[in-house]
């Protein structure tokens, strides 16, 4: 018999599983075909930005100390997600490839349906098992990051992106007023390179080569080796396209997101290569409640720069005197983001407004606007 206590922990995580839903209206466009394929990116960005106006702000925040044991409904959520995305991802290839009632433009819009879920829901699920020190958790963050060709997004995101976050050295920081067309081409160039140079200088530390065994980038190549050869067998060369258009939107997604998540946002200069530590400040925060029942809390980014070995569940909300708040939750600020006019228009006088309430002191930002400040040192 269920206990009260074990039914009151899944009610409460229960809100955090809506992700699975996806899975079922994904396969229902691929049975109906036509314009239904276009439910799934419909349901994340424009569903959840209705139900975030319906469910408004969640400002309550959970026992940081809780322990493990409590959060397994939580921990069970990402672990379970794994073998759902990989069946569904080539699922879907063996069955669209042999669909007769499907035009080549419908498979088109239905994987990248299936990019929209592997991106928005896979990548960030990845990012919630990369942060843990299990090596089976970490092993599936692996796995779901080769299923959309971005494995080096672990050793990018662990190494450099926590590290330099709001400095030059971080692609991922999206300075002011650059553009969301002109982030993405430089991130995809700047981030596979400083996501190979952070492990090759790892190793150099320990006195290894880059060509070495414990290079993870071998595990990287051969798992995504694997999932190109797998998408090929099932479905042919016409299942390997239909892989890489999941895998590109995919990517694209999580640009978005990163793009988000800290536009305009610059840690304070020290001198002699130094930066200030991390803190809330350096994230734009958002507390909507649908969004982050979707995304598991990513939107409470601040704590998560703050805290990042905190399992989501666990992820501080901080208030706007801690942390800059965004006007709305990630389904609607990456659609503007989409459209730099719209984006500025909304944005750049926030991180005006961010500058004056947390550094005063600095009436000069052209050095951070431009990123010409020298690199931290390692």
């Amino acid at each position: 018999m269920i206990s009260t206590d074990t039914l009151s922990r899944w009610q409460t995580a229960l809100p955090f599983w809506v992700s699975f839903l996806l899975i079922p209206i994904l396969w229902f466009t691929a049975f109906a075909g036509g314009w239904w394929v276009l439910l799934v990116p419909l349901s994340t960005w424009w569903l959840f930005a209705a139900l975030d106006g319906l469910t408004g702000l969640n400002l309550e925040n959970a026992d940081p100390e809780t322990p493990e044991d409590a959060l397994r409904w939580y921990v069970l959520l990402t672990k379970a997600w794994v073998p759902v995305q990989f069946l569904t991802l080539y699922g879907l290839i063996w069955y669209a490839t042999r669909a007769e009632h499907l035009s080549s433009l419908e498979k088109i819009g239905l994987f990248f349906g299936m990019g929209v879920i592997s991106g928005t829901i896979g990548i960030n699920y990845s990012h919630e098992l990369m942060h843990q020190k299990g090596r089976l958790e970490r092993w599936l963050g692996d796995i779901l990051l080769a299923m959309v060709l971005y494995s080096h997004f672990r050793s990018e995101h662990l190494l450099v992106h926590h590290r330099y976050v709001g400095t030059p050295r971080d692609p991922v920081t999206a300075r002011y007023n650059e553009g969301f067309h002109r982030f993405y081409p430089r991130v995809l160039r700047q981030c596979l390179v400083s996501a190979f140079q952070a492990e090759k200088a790892k190793l150099a530390r320990k006195g290894l080569s880059w060509t070495d065994r414990a290079n993870p980038f071998w595990r990287y190549w051969a798992l995504q080796g694997l999932m190109l050869a797998l998408a090929l067998l099932l479905g042919g060369w016409a299942g390997l396209g239909l892989f890489l258009v999941q895998a590109g939107t995919a990517i694209w997604q999580l640009e978005l997101v990163n793009y988000v998540e800290h536009y305009g946002l610059t840690r304070k200069y020290l001198g002699d290569g130094k930066y200030e530590h991390v803190r809330p400040r350096h994230s734009w925060n958002a507390a909507h409640k649908a969004s982050n029942w979707l995304l598991i809390n990513l939107q409470r980014h601040s704590d998560h720069h703050y805290k990042p070995n905190r399992r989501f569940p666990l992820l501080q909300n901080h208030p706007a005197e801690a942390a800059p708040q965004l006007p709305y939750g990630y389904p609607v600020m990456t659609i503007a983001a989409m459209v730099p006019p719209l984006w500025r228009r909304v944005m750049n006088p926030r991180v005006r407004a961010w500058r004056r309430q947390y550094y005063p002191e600095i009436t000069d930002w052209k050095p951070y606007n431009k990123a010409m400040l020298p690199m931290p040192r390692s």
